[in-house]
């Protein structure tokens, strides 16, 4: 299916780079979480959470949050202080000998000096978080001497970009988001906190618009490309069938291949739908869910990714199930079709031996095993939901119990508003996850229909020789040499050593008891199946060393089915030459004595004949064939009991047309009607897969005791 997606590729990168927006916007609309229930829980305002986080970005090390009863108690003057909760190794907050439990009381230009009264924490965090890059930054803080007292320190800080990329990029986001609420005010007041709340609902609400603009255009053209790549399959799929071999369906029937261009292609197209749009989508959206949540706390996402390996493992186990029964129920559908297109298509003689409850027992048992491959699969399409969610569960409540317990310990350092958006993007992700189960077994029944539709594509072509020549006109002879042919998979063959030689201009007839090979032998003319051994030559050529359009150019055929197609009458007629005139399927038409019918009717010959000829009867398409091949004008005529469906009246006036037509012409024909056979230049006797006898019909009567046979019970039918 990739060689039909990829000469889209522009549109499946947007469609790429939109899932990557999309995703990137929908852990972005969940991380405003954070600032919201900061806001409103009063943790801390807005301004102090980017400066809290952009110091522990740049420096490397992170404070305590005070709650409302710390103040409420004056807890050792914690609103004069920061007190550090964590400091990470190799950061320019360790370089400065800064540790977990300092309390740092200046920084910068709000140094504590004699005079100099205390500084309010929030200044000294803005100081920190918004002091100029590249530059050293004096640090004064207290440490616990282990003695009940505290000692003062003094230090320089860096503040050169820090040297951890996911560090550098941390401080990248949040130096972005100081610049976004530089204009909101940073005082607590009960007005201050009502604008942060307004701008993070406005903020929230472009975030979203902007993901629900990229998910309509991501939608649109995966579609596009869906469509676009099926629909060239389909025509790929159909080129291919009409260069395969008739033998093929023969010995294979018509509806499971029908089936599969129709319905299997569609499965594809779902297939890749779903790669470019939920495959996509939604693993992006775990994973930048699962990158938000990291940032937040490493240690609960690493415990919440535990279930990954037996989650995946989950998804192989039941796609593999999916995969196989997909594969079982679309064959099922194959055969259902099947049934049902030869029930409907042989009603009238269903109806006429009252055998509408066997038809319908029959297809009931098809059906059946058709709902019990579909329940399968629905068995297993419905465990993958539920067991991806009790293992997300699992894991989501490890990680609720650990960090429930660090909400309530300072050092572990964690916010309650933190933890709330941590389980919010764990449980998001856990979704995003519970639905790529989803996606993988509906991917594994697309594999599944991919595999039937390219067992067809990789079906052989009809043979023609790479150095295949031009085949001339007929001029002298058709040869049947040694000819043996057995059909794939038949024990035996169906011709035994045929030797025939036709002059150019003869009238041949084919006769025989059913099973002789009669229409075998025809059908080798056109190549319609290849002999075993021996050749068929036209004018000394072997027809296998000549292309097939130039061996076909030459031969018209009236079917023993008559076949029409879902056209108008002109159409069909002209079907037999591309470019025949107006005028040229009239006098062919003529010559059919099809216009005496043709002409009455409202349209003519615009007339649509419908599906197996609705609306005309069977001696009136029987006459649209024979002028079809009339004016193909061919060099070869092949009849294959042209005339039984032809009344007795309407075969009158075709046997006239017949011998003007034949007239100059090599004709082949397989009839049940004396009228025809008795005017043949050569009749050939077929019993058994070899030529019995050969002669006139004065020669056979007197020689071969198989032709009066047939004579006396097939040709001497009344013709009135």
């Amino acid at each position: 299916m990739f060689v039909y997606v990829w000469p889209q590729w522009p549109r499946v990168v947007v469609v790429v780079f939109m899932s990557f927006t999309i995703a990137a916007l929908f852990s972005l609309s969940f991380v405003t979480i954070i600032p919201l229930l900061k806001v409103m829980m009063g943790e801390e305002g807005l301004h102090g959470w980017i400066d809290r986080k952009t110091s522990d970005a740049r420096y490397g090390m992170d404070f305590y949050v005070p709650d409302v009863t710390d103040f409420m108690q004056g807890t050792n003057g914690i609103a004069f202080y920061l007190w550090v909760t964590d400091v990470d190794s190799d950061s320019w907050a360790a370089k400065a000998g800064l540790k977990a439990g300092d309390k740092i009381i200046g920084v910068g230009k709000h140094l504590r000096t004699g005079e100099q009264e205390k500084v309010s924490a929030a200044i000294l965090l803005e100081e920190l978080a918004t002091a100029p890059p590249d530059t050293d930054i004096k640090v004064q803080f207290l440490r616990d001497d282990g003695a009940g007292g505290v000692e003062p320190y003094e230090t320089v800080l860096e503040t050169a970009e820090p040297t951890n990329r996911l560090a550098a990029y941390k401080a990248g986001l949040y130096a972005l988001g100081q610049r976004l609420v530089a204009r909101l005010p940073r005082d607590q007041t009960v007005q201050s906190k009502q604008q942060a709340i307004i701008f993070i609902i406005i903020v929230m609400g472009f975030v979203t618009t902007a993901r629900c603009i990229g998910r309509f255009s991501q939608s649109y053209l995966a579609e596009k490309i869906v469509q676009v790549a099926v629909s060239k399959l389909r025509r790929v799929t159909f080129a291919h069938v009409m260069q395969m071999p008739v033998g093929f369906f023969a010995a294979n029937g018509t509806s499971d291949t029908i089936s599969r261009i129709v319905g299997d292609t569609a499965s594809m197209g779902n297939g890749v739908k779903i790669v470019l749009g939920k495959a996509l989508r939604e693993p992006m959206a775990a994973f930048f869910c699962l990158a938000a949540a990291f940032t937040i706390s490493w240690q609960l996402t690493l415990i919440f990714l535990t279930a990954a390996p037996l989650t995946i493992y989950m998804f192989g186990l039941l796609g593999k199930k999916i995969r196989k029964g997909t594969k079982r129920s679309l064959i099922s559908a194959a055969v259902m079709l099947g049934k049902l297109q030869g029930a409907i298509n042989g009603l009238s003689v269903v109806k006429v031996y009252n055998r509408q409850d066997h038809e319908t027992q029959a297809y009931a048992t098809v059906n059946k095993r058709f709902l019990r491959q579909v329940l399968r699969i629905a068995k297993v399409d419905a465990a993958t939901d539920p067991l991806m969610e009790v293992l997300g569960m699992v894991a989501g409540s490890a990680a609720l119990l650990v960090g429930a317990h660090w909400v309530f310990s300072p050092g572990k350092n964690i916010e309650a508003s933190e933890f709330l958006a941590l389980l919010v993007l764990l449980g998001t992700s856990a979704e995003a996850i519970r639905k790529v189960s989803d996606v993988w077994n509906k991917l594994q029944a697309a594999n599944a229909a991919a595999e039937r539709v390219f067992a067809v594509l990789d079906q052989p072509l009809e043979y023609e020789a790479p150095d295949a020549i031009e085949l001339a006109p007929l001029r002298h002879k058709i040869e049947f040499r040694n000819v043996v042919f057995q059909y794939p998979g038949s024990p035996k063959p169906m011709l035994k050593g045929v030797n025939l030689t036709v002059q150019a201009g003869q009238t041949i007839a084919v006769v025989g008891p059913n099973g002789s090979g009669k229409t075998t032998l025809i059908n080798l003319i056109p190549r319609f199946y290849d002999v075993t051994d021996g050749a068929v030559l036209i004018d000394g050529q072997d027809i296998r060393k000549a292309t097939l359009k130039s061996l076909r150019a030459q031969i018209g055929m009236v079917t023993q089915n008559v076949v029409t197609f879902n056209d108008t009458i002109a159409a069909n007629i002209a079907y037999g030459r591309e470019g025949a005139t107006d005028e040229e399927i009239i006098q062919a038409a003529k010559r059919a004595y099809c216009h005496e019918f043709i002409e009455p009717l409202p349209k003519g010959y615009e007339t649509v004949i419908g599906e197996h000829g609705t609306g005309l009867s069977g001696g009136q398409l029987q006459r649209i064939v024979i002028a079809r091949a009339i004016v193909k004008d061919p060099a070869i005529l092949i009849f294959d009991e042209a005339m039984s469906q032809v009344d007795a009246d309407s075969e009158a006036k075709i046997h006239k047309a017949l011998e003007e037509l034949m007239g100059g012409r090599t004709c082949f024909v397989i009839a049940h009607r004396f009228s025809t056979v008795i005017s043949a230049d050569l009749i050939v006797v077929m019993e058994n897969g070899r030529i019995a006898a050969l002669g006139t019909h004065e020669e056979l009567i007197e020689s071969s005791s198989l032709y009066r046979s047939l004579y006396e019970t097939q040709l001497m039918v009344p013709e009135s």
